[in-house]
């Protein structure tokens, strides 16, 4: 059998790249092994959401008395309700990619694709050749082989959402995004939880003005353990979590430790191109091709940006450029933006500030005295930014802070623009709002500026008037 264009793998990558596809030609195939259904909607960016939503809601009633309103004492997080509610959620989420099949008849395939040189496929021992083939597998969370022993103990975010309740005393052993975004939400709904990374840092913060501020406020809700390795022991039913000297028992582990691509078994040796030591081939994020082949790699298996956005323009860009009449140069990518849903959310935009030229410029604002975070008893947090000091355009932010990821949307149009710190202090700022914390980020950041010009009152003393400061 033979088509025109294979895309394998039905994830956020995979459909963004079938809607370019489709543009040029019907004569494709989409191969899919396991659920259609894609990570974010089935065991990521959507349901987790749905637990913190609860799991804040349940945490703002330490709030409520400071703002007069008495009887929180007496609520309670019915965990098997919030969990069935998550799932309800989720499923009305899948919807759409699960009904794929549906709607593609015998275009798509239920099956584990492999390679057979760069151009084609074998799936169940048919062989299918193509023009073009796009990969986007997707990835699955790492679990180490001897934390397996532990069974149904050991919960990852592609089992969490299927519990219909959970134990009390659970730890987080990584504390990236998913990590940290989970740890918190479960803390927050009464749970007893502990958080472990080998790392020196939370939620992949890079900046450490920023993770010094970050730090102490989960730690106020929960014990983190950074820095070194844990060990698991099973301990009379409980789990026996250790790091440098701490001990934890848990009834259940959550492993968030990353995820690894979907590669295995996938045959890119077959390609005859040099593979790395995590199997996979030299990429061009602007086209996404592998070599001078027919076949691209996109989303999370390409490990390049394992986020949702990125995997769609990712499949966007493989299914523009895998086209006959494709342009010969590849797809400028848009400006990094990530973001964390804890509490404070954290965000980044653009490089990060290690990766900056020396001389980068900064400026910042803490939000404990921020008038409107006080209003709503979320005063904490710190946002910093980054700028050229040549011409004092903007290079990028990182933060902890509330609302972060609408300011982090602002300061990403403003890095795509390349837009200077005067420039953007030009637009308007409403009063009272949280951006009038980032506009003082933004003051702070162009009186280290060398005639920054301008009319906005950054060249002024403050005067402890938190609308004009």
């Amino acid at each position: 059998m033979k088509v025109d264009t294979i895309i394998v793998g039905a994830g956020s990558a995979g459909l963004s790249a079938l809607r370019e596809v489709r543009r040029y030609t019907d004569d494709f195939l989409l191969i899919n092994d396991g659920h259609w259904g894609t990570t974010c909607a089935a065991v990521g960016c959507m349901p987790s959401k749905a637990l913190i939503e609860a799991a804040n809601a349940f945490h703002r009633r330490h709030a409520l008395d400071d703002l007069g309103i008495r009887g929180a004492d007496g609520l309670r997080a019915d965990i098997p309700a919030v969990l069935a509610r998550v799932r309800a959620l989720r499923d009305d989420f899948v919807k759409g990619p699960s009904a794929v099949p549906d709607k593609l008849g015998d275009r798509a395939i239920a099956g584990r694709a492999r390679l057979a040189g760069p151009g084609a496929v074998e799936v169940d021992g048919r062989r299918i050749e193509a023009r073009a083939i796009i990969l986007a597998p997707g990835s699955r969370p790492i679990v180490p082989g001897p934390w397996r022993a532990l069974s149904d103990r050991l919960l990852t975010s592609d089992t969490l959402f299927e519990q219909t309740d959970l134990p009390r005393r659970i730890a987080v052993i990584g504390l990236g995004a998913i990590g940290i975004e989970l740890a918190q939400a479960l803390s927050r709904l009464g749970l007893e939880v502990a958080g472990f990374d080998a790392a020196q840092t939370l939620a992949g913060i890079d900046d450490p003005a920023v993770l010094s501020a970050l730090r102490p406020l989960i730690e106020a809700e929960f014990p983190v353990h950074l820095g070194t390795e844990a060990t698991l022991e099973d301990h009379g039913g409980a789990i026996r979590v250790t790091a440098a000297g701490m001990e934890f028992e848990a009834d259940a582990v959550l492993a968030a430790i990353g995820r690894r691509p979907n590669l295995d078994g996938l045959g890119l040796e077959t390609l005859g191109v040099p593979l790395d030591a995590r199997g996979l081939p030299a990429l061009d994020p602007e086209t996404l091709r592998i070599g001078d082949t027919g076949v691209f790699l996109a989303g999370d298996a390409n490990a390049h940006r394992p986020l949702l956005h990125e995997a769609a323009d990712e499949g966007h860009i493989a299914g523009r450029l895998a086209a006959p009449d494709a342009p010969a140069q590849g797809l400028c990518r848009r400006t990094p933006l990530a973001i964390t849903f804890c509490s404070p959310q954290v965000a980044r935009v653009g490089p990060p500030l290690s990766a900056l030229p020396e001389g980068t410029l900064t400026g910042e604002v803490d939000f404990a005295r921020q008038g409107r975070a006080r209003i709503a008893a979320a005063n904490a947090g710190l946002m910093r930014l980054y700028a050229d000091p040549a011409d004092g355009r903007l290079l990028g932010a990182e933060m902890c802070a509330p609302a972060a990821e609408h300011m982090a949307h602002l300061l990403a149009l403003a890095v795509e623009q390349r837009l200077t710190v005067p420039q953007i202090l030009a637009m308007p700022f409403y009063h009272p709002v949280l951006e009038e914390g980032l506009r003082t980020a933004l003051r702070d950041l162009a009186r280290r500026l060398p005639d920054a010009g301008g009319s906005d009152l950054s060249a002024c003393d403050a005067i402890g008037h938190d609308a004009l400061d």
